[in-house]
């Protein structure tokens, strides 16, 4: 039977829920309209008033060939990173799971790297992956230039790629531990008994009784690889060499702050918005069909 809450004083609900709306209003609202208010005018880059452009600053993205690229990059960006964080979180959450030994302290182990700032996460992978020290150095002394992300464009993105899956894997590894022992253990005992290997069980027992979970996880890790990416790449690559790790979130940086173009970038902002917005829409359209809650 559904409960709900009534108060007496019709104004207590509000002052409850007044700070939220106030910081979804301040942080949120307010500046996408200020974005799309610069997006549809035409921003003198040292001050001095504006003109009404309309849609003019969304055709001249959409005509450039350099902006398309960055959009392909982006989505190869964000497919990668949540694969390869999801694939890796899964596989460490089935270890412990299985309460293999020394599972209880890694348990803790691997939620570490969710605590760390992306720019600093970036600064230390960028020195681990320097083609001049440590293992990277050892291997380029053997083959020279076999790994050198200054240079090589698919170097420094498989570099990048990697660092973001890193940080992610601890977030992922919570839902998925948590999914996994939600799952009554009579069921992976009798498809053990019936002879299912782990793998076996884990592709057709576990993985499509914790659906849900994969389902949340691969909507926040997309979002998370379209939005989230600026601290390790202004840090590790500053979308070089030669714009080879510039992805979407990266280009506004760059075309707003650098080139001063900010209707431009306020245009590209606007793009990214409604790009995530209509690729969340249709997981929940037609991703989540494949998803069974009960």
């Amino acid at each position: 039977m559904e409960r709900r809450a009534f108060y007496r004083n019709p104004v207590l609900p509000w002052l409850l829920i007044g700070p939220q709306l106030l910081l979804v209003l301040v942080f949120f609202y307010w500046p996408t309209s200020q974005a799309l208010y610069w997006a549809l005018t035409l921003e003198q880059p040292w001050g001095g008033g504006n003109s009404w452009v309309w849609l003019d600053n969304f055709i001249a993205i959409f005509r450039d060939r350099e902006y398309w690229a960055t959009v392909a990059r982006s989505a190869f960006y964000a497919i990668c990173t949540t694969g390869l964080s999801m694939a890796v979180a899964l596989f460490l959450a089935c270890f412990v799971d299985r309460s293999l030994k020394g599972t209880k302290l890694f348990q803790s182990v691997y939620v570490w790297p969710y605590a760390i700032a992306a720019p600093a996460a970036g600064v230390a992978f960028r020195f681990i992956f320097a083609p001049q020290s440590g293992i990277i150095g050892s291997i380029n002394q053997i083959w020279p230039g076999i790994w050198d992300p200054s240079t090589n464009g698919v170097h420094a993105l498989a570099m990048v790629i990697i660092c973001h899956a890193w940080l992610g894997i601890g977030y992922n590894f919570i839902f998925f531990l948590a999914a996994l022992q939600m799952i009554p253990r009579s069921i992976t005992e009798a498809g053990a008994m019936d002879g299912a290997r782990p793998v076996r069980r884990m592709f057709d027992l576990q993985l499509p009784l914790i659906a849900p979970t994969v389902f949340f996880l691969l909507i926040m890790n997309l979002i998370s690889s379209f939005t989230d990416s600026f601290g390790l790449i202004d840090t590790m690559t500053e979308g070089g060499p030669v714009g080879s790790t510039e992805v979407m979130v990266y280009k506004i940086y760059f075309d707003g702050f650098k080139g001063l173009d900010y209707s431009g970038a306020a245009a590209q902002s606007i793009v990214l918005m409604f790009l995530v917005i209509a690729l969340t829409f249709v997981q929940f359209k037609w991703v989540e069909k494949r998803v069974h809650y009960n």
